[in-house]
C-alpha cells in the first residue's frame, strides 16, 4: 500500500490563524506599508501582506506572521507573554521621566566677542558686566540643582561667551563639587565656549575637575569666519587652536563641536565634514537654524526652508556612508539619536524628541539674572521680549513652587504626542516628540498645526530617509546599526 496516499499534504492541515491586533500605526511607504507599534518597533509589509494581516487572513506558516508576532503587532493563543513583554519595553522607554531634570544650564554671562548673524540670543558687548550672573544667584541655582531627584546631574555653562565670566564658573564648579561629597550624584560639567579666551589656567582647572568643552565649528576657515564674524577676523584661528589645545591638554574625548547650517553652508556639506575629520572628530551634528534671536532679526531663518536643509542632510549622509565604506569611521549625531529610538526601547534623552516635551523635566535654564526658563530655546525667546516660557525666579520662587507650577503642568499635559492632533495617528510618533517653544515661536501655539510645521517636515524627512535604508539597504543599514 502506498502510505503517501493515506495522508494529505501538510498545507491541508494549516488553517487561517486566529489572532488579535496589538496597537499599531501604519502608513504607505513607497510601494509598501510601514507599521510601527507602541514601543517603536517597525515592519515593512507588501500590499498583499498588509491586506491579509488586516483582514485576519494570515497563516501561521507565513514568515511575516512570526515577524508580526515577535515584534508585538499581533497576539494569539500561543503568545501569553506578549503583553508583559510589550509593557516592559514601554516602561523602559519612559523610565527616564522618573529621573526628572538632569541637565541644568547656567547662563553665566550675556557678553560675547562675536557678532554671529544667526545667533539665537541677544548678545551684549564685552564691557557690560551687569549682564553677568552673580555668586548669590549661582548659589540659589545650585540649591535648585541638588533638589532634583535625578541620580545624574549635568551642569552646563552657557553665554554669551561663558569664559568671559570664568571666575563664576570656577566658583560654581568648586561649590557643586563640595556639595556632591554629600549628595553622591553622578556630576558632570560642560563649558560651552567659542574658545577665544581659553588659556592654561582654564585648561588646568578643567583637567582638575574633569570638565568637558563644547564649541562651535561651522566648517572651513572662509565659511566659519563668514558665519561667525569676530572684530579681529580671527575666529577660525582661535577656534581650531583652542580645539587642539583642549585635545592636547584634556584628551580628544573632552571636546566636541557643533555646527549651524546657514544658507552659505548648503552647498558645502562635504567640505564641512572634511573639516571635522581634519580636527580628529568622529562625528558631526548637521544642525539647522532655529527661529530665535538674531537668526530672526537678521532674517537668516528665512533664507532656506526645511526641504533645502533635508537635501543638505541627505547629501551629508551619503558622503558619510562613503567615508565608512572607505574605512573612515564617522557618524551623524542627530541620526544616531533617532536610530536609538528606532532600534532600541531606550530613550536617548534628547530634549526636542520627547513626549511629553522635555522642557523643565529634562533640562532647565537659569538665566544670568536668576529667571528660570523651561529650556534654552525659551530663554532665547525671552531675550526677544516674549517670556511665555518663564517659569519663575530663583530670587523669589522655591523649587517646589516652580516645578509644580500650573505652567509646567500645562506644558506637560498638552505636549503628549499620544493625544496631540495629527501626532496621535502618525506612524513616526514614537520616534518624534513635541517642541512647544518652536511651535509657539513660529505659530504662536505650543501644539501648532503640523501640516505647516517645519519641525515636522524636517523630522519626517529624516525618519523616512533612515527607515528607507533600514528596510532595503543591508550594507548601509549595518553602518547605521553600528552607530547605536
Amino acid at each position: 500500500m502506498d502510505l503517501a496516499k493515506k495522508f494529505k499534504a501538510p498545507e491541508k492541515f494549516i488553517e487561517v490563524s486566529s489572532y488579535n491586533f496589538l496597537p499599531f500605526r501604519f502608513s504607505r511607504f513607497d510601494s509598501r506599508y510601514l507599521l510601527t507599534n507602541e514601543v517603536g518597533e517597525y515592519l515593512f509589509l507588501s500590499n498583499e501582506q498588509f491586506l491579509a494581516f488586516t483582514r485576519h487572513k494570515l497563516k501561521y506558516s507565513e514568515a511575516i506572521y512570526l515577524d508580526l508576532k515577535c515584534k508585538h503587532f499581533l497576539i494569539d493563543s500561543d503568545s501569553d507573554v506578549s503583553i508583559d513583554l510589550l509593557s516592559l519595553k514601554l516602561r523602559t522607554k519612559y523610565q527616564a521621566i522618573k529621573q526628572f531634570t538632569s541637565l541644568h544650564l547656567f547662563v553665566v554671562s550675556l557678553r560675547c566677542d562675536y557678532s554671529c548673524p544667526y545667533c539665537q540670543v541677544s548678545r551684549i558687548s564685552e564691557n557690560k558686566t551687569q549682564f553677568d550672573m552673580t555668586e548669590e544667584t549661582a548659589l540659589l541655582g545650585l540649591d535648585f540643582v541638588f533638589k532634583s531627584p535625578s541620580g545624574a546631574i549635568k551642569i552646563e555653562f552657557q553665554g554669551g561667551e561663558s569664559l568671559l565670566n570664568f571666575e563664576l564658573i570656577r566658583f560654581i564648579v568648586e561649590e557643586a563639587s563640595s556639595r556632591n561629597k554629600v549628595e553622591k550624584r553622578d556630576l558632570v560639567f560642560v563649558i560651552a565656549t567659542n574658545l577665544s579666551f581659553i588659556d592654561n589656567d582654564v585648561l588646568h582647572f578643567c583637567s582638575e575637575h574633569n570638565i568637558f568643552i563644547s564649541t562651535s565649528l561651522d566648517g572651513p576657515q572662509d565659511l566659519h569666519d563668514k558665519n561667525r564674524p569676530r572684530p579681529d577676523k580671527n575666529g577660525y584661528d582661535l577656534t581650531v587652536n583652542g580645539i587642539r589645545n583642549v585635545q592636547r591638554s584634556l584628551g580628544v574625548d573632552k571636546v566636541s563641536a557643533l555646527m549651524t547650517t546657514t544658507e552659505s553652508s548648503l552647498s558645502r556639506v562635504r567640505d564641512i565634514i572634511d573639516e571635522y575629520i581634519s580636527h580628529g572628530f568622529d562625528s558631526i551634528f548637521l544642525r539647522p537654524l532655529s527661529p530665535y534671536g538674531f537668526a530672526v532679526k537678521t532674517k537668516s531663518i528665512h533664507k532656506y526652508n526645511a526641504q533645502r536643509w533635508l537635501d543638505f542632510y541627505k547629501e551629508g549622509m551619503e558622503y558619510i556612508f562613503e567615508l565608512n565604506r572607505n574605512g573612515i569611521p564617522f557618524r551623524e549625531e542627530y541620526s544616531s539619536i533617532i536610530l536609538k529610538k528606532i532600534l532600541t526601547p531606550f530613550n536617548p534623552g534628547y530634549v526636542d524628541l520627547q513626549s511629553p516635551a522635555g522642557v523643565a523635566i529634562s533640562a532647565i535654564v537659569f538665566n544670568y539674572d536668576g529667571d528660570v526658563y523651561a529650556s534654552d530655546e525659551s530663554r532665547m525667546l525671552a531675550e526677544m521680549g516674549d517670556k511665555e516660557f518663564k517659569l519663575g525666579s530663583l530670587n523669589n520662587d522655591s523649587y517646589e513652587e516652580i516645578m509644580t507650577s500650573e505652567k509646567i503642568l500645562s506644558l506637560l499635559s498638552e505636549t503628549m504626542t499620544e493625544g496631540m492632533p495629527m501626532c496621535t495617528d502618525c506612524v513616526f510618533m514614537n520616534y518624534c516628540g513635541s517642541d512647544p517653544v518652536y511651535h509657539y515661536a513660529t505659530q504662536k501655539d505650543i501644539i501648532g498645526h503640523k501640516s505647516r510645521s517645519g519641525f515636522c517636515e524636517k523630522n519626517m524627512g529624516v525618519f523616512k530617509y533612515l527607515l528607507g535604508i533600514l528596510g532595503e539597504d543591508a550594507s548601509r543599514a549595518n553602518t547605521l546599526r553600528g552607530w547605536v
